[in-house]
């Protein structure tokens, strides 16, 4: 998987539409990492519109959350009444938002070249893809971390015939982390970055 990603990151280097992103393909920063999580319109990326992100970077055990993004997103659709009750973004909180092409402008240089961190990070990353590939032509270039699965290979090492429960708030009560509060961006990227380090702390054990 290593020397596919290397081969492909090759490829979109020459593809990349604005050289200025050239630094996504700088090596990694030895430990470092970026959690990330996005609230959205739908669970459809080719078709639901992103309404948060946040992204928080971390250094080995440490989480930085002074360095934190937090952003809302002006969608260009209206906002599903069903939606709200989940991520509880009103049409009047998004509407002072600002664009997803003006948000990935804040958000790719935090992001930079480190490991994504996240909880079913495939959803976010096709999410931000969604506005990323026709603006710069590839997409997120960066290694992905799923904690679901780093959370299962735990578990199934210490009780192999046993299913793994991956949801959100199993694992949190499994690894003694605080709910914050849910669907909200920046709570859940907290949360995430939190099992993250923890579960690196159980790896060494």
């Amino acid at each position: 998987m290593a020397l596919w990603r290397r081969l492909r990151n090759l490829w979109w280097r020459q593809k990349l539409a604005e050289s200025r992103f050239g630094y996504l393909f700088d090596p990694e920063p030895a430990g470092e990492w970026v959690a990330i999580d996005c609230e959205t319109t739908g669970l459809d990326p080719g078709r639901d519109e992103l309404l948060s992100v946040a992204a928080i970077p971390g250094s080995g055990d440490c989480i930085h959350t002074s360095r934190a993004l937090r952003l809302v997103v002006r969608p260009e659709g209206p906002v599903d009444e069903h939606s709200i009750t989940i991520h509880r973004l009103r049409p009047r909180d998004v509407a002072g938002g600002i664009r997803p092409r003006e948000a990935l402008e804040r958000l790719l240089p935090l992001i930079g070249s480190r490991a994504l961190v996240g909880y079913y990070l495939e959803f976010d990353v096709a999410m931000l893809e969604r506005y990323l590939r026709p603006w710069l032509g590839i997409g997120l270039p960066n290694r992905r971390v799923e904690v679901s699965a780093l959370y299962h290979d735990k578990r199934i090492g210490l009780i192999p015939q046993k299913p793994v429960d991956l949801r959100f708030n199993t694992i949190l009560d499994a690894l003694d982390i605080p709910r914050l509060g849910e669907h909200d961006a920046y709570n859940d990227a907290l949360m995430t970055a939190m099992a993250y380090v923890k579960l690196g702390h159980l790896r060494r054990v």
